[in-house]
Formats: C-alpha cells, structure tokens, sequence
C-alpha cells in the first residue's frame, strides 16, 4: 500500500469518526430508508431525489357491511443536493511522514483535520436544526418565559402524544446552554441525593427527563416575529380541504418562515378517533408570499380518514362559518425568541449519499457508517510541492413528521 493511499484512506476514516462526534442533533435522527419505499430519482448525483412513501390513513367502519377504502398513497420527497465540503493544503513531505509516526499522525488530527470537520459539521447541524426547528407547527410554553420547571416540557411531551408519536424511548430534546442551566438550576430541590442527579447538577446536564433524552446544543435557532403580529382574519376566504394556502387581511407585514398562529374556532384533534381537542389547531408558515397570502402547514384536511382539524365538539368544521376567522400569533411583534425543540428520531430526516470516486482509488476514498458518507480525495501541486485535500459530503433533509415533534419557546432575546 503506498502512502499515499495510505494518507487518504486514515484522513477519511478520521474525518469520519470526527463527524459522528460533531453531528450532535443529526445523530439522533432517521437516518435510515427502506430500499422497498423509496424510488431514486433519474439524473445525476447531485439532485437526486428519494420519493418516500407515507402511511395510508384509515377511518373505522360500524356495522356489518363493509365500506373500502381506497388506497390513497401519498409521497414525499428528500432532495439530496447540497454539496458541503472543506478543503485543505499540505506540505507533502511532513503529511506522508505522518502515515508512519502515529504522535504525528495525532497531531496531524488534532491541529487541521478536527478543527477542519468541526466548522464543517457546525455550519451543517446549525443549518439543520434551523431547518428542522421551523418545521414543526405545535408550540408549548409561555413566549417571554424562561424554562426553569417541567410545565412547558409536559406540555410539549403532551403534544407528541396527542400526535400518537411512539413511546419507544426515541424521543430527544436541544436546547441552548442557558436553558439548560436554567432548568438544572429550578430543578435541583425537586431531586433527590442519587450518583446520577449529582451528575446532573455537577454537569450541568439533565440525562433523560420527561420521557427523552436532553442535549445542550448552542446552535439552536431563534424566532424573529415580524413586525406585526395584532392579529390579521381570513379575508372572506373560504378553506377548502386540503388547503394550504390562505389568503388574509388587516397584516401590515410579512409574517417570517417559522411563525406559528392559530385560527379561531379550528381545533386540533386525534390523528386515528378524530375526536377534538380543546386547545386550537396550530400553524406555521412555511412560504408567505405577501402579508396578505401565504403557506401554511399542517395542509388542512376538513374530513375523511386525513382529518386534522376539528370543530369545537369534535364535528367536521363548516368552511362557510370561518370566512373571517381571526388569526392569534404566538408572541410580540419584532421580538426574538429562543426554540428549544422536542422530537420524536422519526420526525426528521438527514440522508448522505456516497460520491463517486473520481480519479484513482489511491487518492479519493469514500467512507461510509451509519448511513453517513464522506469522501476524501487528495491531488498534487506540483509547483508548490503540496498535497491539495478535499472532503466532501453530499446530503439532503427533510421532516417527514413534523407532528411528532413539538417547539419548546423560551425567553426574548
């Protein structure tokens, strides 16, 4: 094995091993496909797209005479287009003398390729959690509060819950470093003297409470209300079902990507019975057009076995009585709040897909664990004497379920 190869194959593998330790929220989310579900997309590499098929919904039938359901398959895509990469140049002569001498090789790790993974893998997680955190449209906690007790935590457990996202211990929770010294520090009368309390207390750190996992991750992103959250009604607008779209008036601004309001009259209710909840349904904006016309998510669905939305008794809402419903945004206008974020590992999606490997196999190695895949791929400048590396990584996400997850809003900023 030349050193060469040996060179590009240990920088891989460590950049690898780097990754899984930086990728902090990535790692707690779905990275897996069924090949049986997904279709790759026709093209090149760079643009392919998996086509992900969702769960059929069903409505119960009484009595003995059947009534079938049609099939109605539904599908959703994850692109995986973004190409992310860190680049770095070497004196040839002490980076192949490093293949031999593993102090040097440690150095070699320590000095470039970790602090070199570790702005890459930061700059993908920050973009990540931003994308992830926007997705979700339920909000538990007070705007303005601080978390230093359980209450917003329960409330946010409730709402995966009431969502049927599953119990099976792959729930998890991020939350900045100030919120999580805040809710050690309001919590520690209510512990008692156990090794793993003290732990929590000496860390910092809560461990697993309220039925998930917590990590302190200081990339999460904070909400910019827009200017103008008064209120604003649907402009005689009538919902249709599976509408996203909503056309309204009496908003001065635009609403920012990731506001989350509520429609009067428009209840949540039970994905599978149906039966409503007394608390509204709950919205976010995905795409706002004008302050007058934009995309919202849930798609709501009036009736049948997709049914999200609910009048107050449980019945099927009646469009025609909500024209004018007036809309209750969470928060003050041009205010900043932090999102700590709830999640079920199903609710999000992080796929790598492995690059070729473009000029010999000696100098570009692809590496690949736990579905995540990096490719190194080193060249020579002759002129210079040096060795040119680049490492790659080629990705998509998506939030397949964003309602098995729930935002946890803080304190302004």
């Amino acid at each position: 094995m030349s050193n060469i190869f040996k060179v590009t194959d240990l920088v891989a593998k460590e950049s690898l091993r780097i990754a899984h330790e930086k990728l902090q929220m990535i790692g707690t989310v779905d990275r897996q496909y069924d090949e049986s579900f997904v279709m790759k997309g026709r093209g090149s590499p760079h643009g392919s797209t998996l086509r992900v098929k969702s769960p059929n919904q069903y409505t119960r039938r009484t009595g003995n005479a059947m009534a079938v359901q049609a099939q109605d398959e539904t599908t959703q895509t994850i692109t995986v287009a973004t190409l992310d990469g860190v680049d770095m140049g070497f004196n040839h002569q002490e980076l192949v003398q490093s293949v031999d001498n593993d102090g040097a090789f440690d150095d070699l790790s320590k000095n470039y390729i970790a602090p070199a993974i570790a702005g890459l893998c930061s700059a993908i997680e920050s973009d990540a959690i931003a994308y992830w955190t926007k997705a979700p449209y339920q909000v538990a906690g007070t705007a303005g509060t601080a978390m230093t007790d359980l209450v917003a935590v329960g409330a946010a457990r409730a709402k995966l819950n009431q969502q049927a996202a599953p119990k099976d211990g792959q729930r998890f929770i991020q939350a900045d470093s100030v919120t999580m010294g805040s809710m050690v520090n309001g919590l520690k009368g209510l512990f008692q003297d156990s090794a793993q309390i003290r732990e929590q207390y000496r860390e910092g750190m809560m461990g697993r409470t309220a039925m998930a996992d917590w990590y302190e991750n200081d990339r999460m992103w904070t909400l910019p209300n827009s200017a103008d959250v008064a209120g604003g009604t649907l402009n005689t607008y009538t919902i249709v079902d599976g509408d996203s779209t909503l056309t309204v008036t009496g908003i001065t601004t635009t609403p920012v990507v990731g506001m989350v309001f509520t429609l009067a009259g428009i209840y949540d209710c039970h994905p599978e019975t149906k039966a409503a909840y007394p608390h509204l349904k709950q919205f976010t904006v995905v795409s706002p057009a004008s302050q007058t016309a934009f995309v919202v998510s849930p798609t709501i669905y009036i009736t049948g076995a997709k049914k999200n939305v609910a009048g107050a008794t449980g019945a099927d809402i009646v469009p025609a009585d909500l024209t004018t419903a007036a809309l209750v945004w969470v928060g003050l206008a041009s205010t900043n709040y932090v999102q700590s974020l709830m999640y079920h590992k199903e609710a999000f999606q992080f796929i790598t897909a492995p690059l070729p490997i473009l000029d010999d196999a000696q100098k570009c190695v692809v590496v690949k664990k736990d579905n995540l895949s990096l490719r190194c791929w080193m060249g020579s400048d002759i002129r210079n004497n040096e060795l040119l590396m680049r490492i790659d990584i080629l990705y998509g996400m998506a939030a397949l379920r964003p309602a098995w997850a729930s935002r946890i809003i803080g304190s302004a900023s």
